[in-house]
């Protein structure tokens, strides 16, 4: 994560087999994510299910706006790998 002003940038990989709602939602205490997301898919597929039962499918060079009120995974053999500007909502830096 890198922070400049009052802009945060950072990289998140989520492994095989994540999931917002088994993996986070415990954690959070809402019905879906909260974090409005935009960023760019660097590699790996994810799907995104919002509350409105709505899917979007991401994947590598994607560039994505996805509002809080939704659900998502990984999908296919590798993890997902993004550049996401929502990350100072939810990230632990390593």
């Amino acid at each position: 994560m890198v922070t400049l002003g009052g802009f945060t940038l950072g990289r998140g990989v989520f492994e095989l087999g994540w999931r917002w709602s088994d993996d986070v939602k415990p954690i959070a205490g809402t019905e879906s994510c909260p974090v409005h997301h935009t960023g760019k898919c660097r590699s790996g597929q994810m799907t995104v299910r919002f509350t409105d039962g709505t899917e979007l499918e991401v994947g590598p060079g994607d560039v994505l706006d996805i509002y809080p009120g939704h659900d998502a995974w990984t999908v296919g053999e590798e993890p997902y790998v993004l550049v996401d500007t929502g990350v100072a909502a939810y990230a632990v830096p390593s």
